[in-house]
């Protein structure tokens, strides 16, 4: 069950927590999905939410980067967290490496789990290979791509989109499937509105400023080219890597693997962070 969390601005956000212990924010990809992170088993105090415009949050702008990250400071601050891990996947672990950055002192620890680095560029390389893993299903997704959908067809449009996610030919219907359950309308305004704000260049230097350790997470077959990474990895002055044997969505695809290595590193933070009130 969830509850409602009011932003500065009075967007309502939905927000769900469970569990006891140091608290984690988990931030899901997108822009403009929701939160899948339901399957994910991690220890400590979890809170899982929707991002505006997506999901079970409310569909209001105005959809910019900086506005998501006060947001998550939100999410955060009902809580009742002075300090909290982070765990974003994909876009959702760009939006958390920013929070990082914006507010270094909040934030006791970061999972950077498939997220697409700072090095730009690797779109090409992404279609190329994204189109080769559909194969046989290129021509219907091509052809759900190009017309006017019906909300059922857009469901199955993002289904087919992402079974290219999983490294696991023969799984990867039923778990994209799973990434669809349940399904809200997903919100191409957000996608289309939220890009890269600012300099990478004035990100990757302050990323050396940024003390938390930082757990980056790829998945080896991952279509999003892992050397976009590198100039991130690089940057971080207190970063660990971690390859597994996985696509993009490691906790449904590896999900041992997943807790072993993203549970391992939160509970290895220790008791920093506050997970009582804000003082």
């Amino acid at each position: 069950m969830g509850n409602a969390v009011r932003a500065d601005d009075g967007c309502g956000l939905w927000a769900t927590a469970t569990g006891v212990g140091d608290p984690v924010i988990c931030c899901h990809g997108g822009p403009g999905l929701w939160d899948m992170f339901d399957a994910v088993a991690l220890p400590g105090r979890v809170v899982r939410w929707d991002q505006r415009g997506g999901g079970r949050s409310q569909r209001r702008g105005p959809f910019t980067t900086a506005r998501f990250v006060a947001d998550l400071d939100d999410v955060r601050a009902h809580s009742g967290f002075a300090a909290t891990a982070l765990l974003g996947h994909s876009w959702g672990a760009d939006l958390a490496l920013r929070y990082a950055l914006a507010h270094p002192h909040r934030v006791t620890g970061l999972v950077y789990l498939a997220g697409v680095g700072l090095s730009p560029g690797w779109h090409a390389e992404f279609t190329a290979a994204f189109r080769a893993r559909l194969g046989d299903d290129l021509a219907a997704w091509t052809r759900l791509r190009e017309r006017e959908r019906t909300e059922v067809e857009e469901r199955e449009l993002a289904v087919l989109q992402w079974t290219a996610d999983f490294a696991d030919r023969g799984r990867a219907r039923a778990l994209a499937e799973a990434m669809a359950t349940p399904w809200f309308p997903i919100n191409h305004e957000v996608n289309a509105a939220v890009g890269r704000d600012g300099d990478e260049a004035d990100l990757l230097a302050a990323c050396a400023d940024l003390a938390a350790p930082v757990l980056v997470v790829d998945g080896r077959h991952d279509l999003r080219p892992r050397w976009a990474v590198d100039s991130l990895v690089e940057a971080l002055p207190n970063a660990t890597r971690v390859t597994l044997d996985t696509g993009h969505v490691p906790w449904l695809e590896r999900p041992e693997e997943f807790t072993e290595a993203v549970g391992g590193f939160l509970a290895g933070l220790g008791s920093g962070a506050d997970a009582g009130p804000e003082g």
